[in-house]
């Protein structure tokens, strides 16, 4: 199991370049420059489409693992990437408006397509490693992807602010379909797993522990079983209430009178919460872990209430903080859930359809907070109310999950 190591080094590093597929708000400001016509609605439908796609193109990528080697799955991703930034590159100053449709077929569907089907390939292969520790595994895997944005998005804007936009777009393809390609050659999954010779379906809550830990769910077992919308609630309503801060981070952040920067360090946070909840898992359990990550979420609401009702910018820092850790540790509890009740085998799938979470959190999370932010002439106040319920709604669906699932023998 030596080889482990290195599947997890290379499996990070793949992903924190598939990560920049989040960082959209870097390649914004230049597009504003060059597209003086477009709306923000307009702008952001594209980080919608692309989401959208990421989703579609992590089942897509848990379909062709069944059939194909990882090898295949990234190579394919390589290929959708390097059409994407490539075919982004060819936007046209002169005409707007087939350069908007051009943005989102590239950057939103190629692009999110792409890096979904690298994301769940890199993800389902090397936590495969970890039968031990798979918090620890996703944790490490999602910092990496977590922090993608931040780590490249520096030396995106440097080069689109040197060379401008269109050479930046081609210099992405080249290199994220060289790390791809190059990546695998180096990523693959430890070996067969062993088949489950039971009869029984992932309902059945009559199943002991001990039979239920030798299965392996297929995806319709998983949609079947009683745990599975609980965690699927769960990961919305975490995710959304996270979402209401973590993208405007620099803005609150501005409101009190800290640089733009303070949303880097909120990224940082973000990465952090990814490992820690990810060896938290390991340690804790599901439960634990799960409960106590709602509780950050809990903590963050709070905070951030009290520095906005005392207008003081150390107490906004720590509720971003905490708001940052919270939400990072999400997908990697995600992840490890998901190895841990469902098996190895259809992790690929099975993580792909947890994912879709991801659709409803994104348009849940920012609609309420702007909503708030209407009716509250602007103050954050009850955007950090929110954000709290959602946490205590957190620990209070965590505790069914974990009676639900104690009946049912994944615990």
């Amino acid at each position: 199991m030596r080889k482990k190591w290195p599947q997890l080094s290379v499996g990070t590093l793949l992903l924190l370049f598939l990560g920049l597929i989040y960082a959209w708000s870097i390649f914004r400001p230049p597009l504003v420059e060059i597209f003086e016509t477009w709306t923000d609605t307009e702008l952001s439908v594209t980080f919608t489409i692309s989401m959208s796609f990421f989703c579609l193109g992590g089942f897509f990528s848990g379909l062709l693992l069944r059939k194909l080697r990882a090898r295949a799955v990234l190579l394919l991703s390589a290929a959708l990437l390097l059409i994407g930034f490539g075919g982004a590159s060819a936007l046209d100053a002169n005409d707007a408006t087939k350069s908007l449709i051009l943005l989102y077929v590239f950057y939103g569907v190629a692009c999110g397509t792409g890096a979904g089907l690298g994301y769940n390939a890199v993800m389902s292969s090397v936590v495969a490693w970890f039968p031990d520790r798979p918090g620890m595994a996703s944790g490490v895997l999602l910092m990496g992807f977590g922090v993608g944005g931040m780590l490249l998005g520096g030396a995106v804007s440097f080069l689109s602010g040197r060379f401008g936009l269109p050479t930046t777009f081609v210099a992405l393809a080249v290199l994220m379909a060289a790390a791809l390609s190059v990546g695998s050659i180096l990523i693959a999954p430890p070996g067969a797993v062993p088949e489950y010779s039971g009869s029984r379906s992932a309902s059945d809550c009559a199943r002991s522990a001990a039979e239920r830990a030798a299965r392996e769910y297929t995806p319709a077992q998983m949609l079947v079983g009683p745990p599975f919308v609980l965690l699927f609630l769960w990961i919305v309503l975490m995710v959304s209430g996270g979402l209401m801060v973590i993208n405007s981070a620099a803005v609150i952040a501005g409101l009190f009178g800290a640089p733009a920067v303070l949303g880097l360090v909120v990224s940082v946070f973000n990465g952090v919460g990814r490992v820690l909840f990810g060896a938290l898992f390991d340690r804790l359990g599901r439960g634990g872990a799960m409960r106590l990550d709602a509780l950050f979420m809990v903590a963050a609401g709070l905070v951030l209430f009290a520095g906005n009702a005392r207008n003081s910018l150390p107490l906004i820092f720590v509720g971003l903080s905490l708001a940052g850790i919270g939400y990072g540790g999400m997908p990697a509890l995600a992840s490890a859930v998901v190895n841990r009740f469902y098996g190895v085998k259809n992790y690929a799938m099975n993580f792909s359809i947890m994912n879709f979470s991801v659709i409803f959190s994104a348009t849940i999370g920012p609609l309420l907070s702007g909503v708030l932010l209407e009716n509250s002439g602007g103050s954050y106040a009850g955007t950090f109310i929110a954000i709290a319920l959602f946490g205590l709604a957190g620990v209070v669906l965590n505790a069914a999950v974990g009676t639900v699932s104690r009946r049912c023998g994944f615990e």
